[in-house]
């Protein structure tokens, strides 16, 4: 399983420390850029996997502060 992979997974189980630090790992990035990538792969992932995530989008963020 790539990395890419195991962030999705991350990802999309609300896995969201996990998944900023494996980006800045696999991206060899800042925070913000990491949140950026996040956010750009949170949305792709809505899109291609919506079937997958347990929560809907607004409790996705719930007490998530950047």
């Amino acid at each position: 399983m790539g990395a890419w992979q195991s962030i999705d997974d991350l990802i999309v189980q609300r896995r969201i420390l996990p998944a900023m630090q494996a980006i800045r790992q696999a991206e060899g990035c800042s925070l913000q850029q990491a949140i950026d990538v996040f956010a750009e792969r949170y949305e792709l992932l809505r899109r291609t996997r919506a079937d997958d995530f347990k929560v809907s989008r607004d409790k996705y963020w719930r007490g998530v502060y950047t």
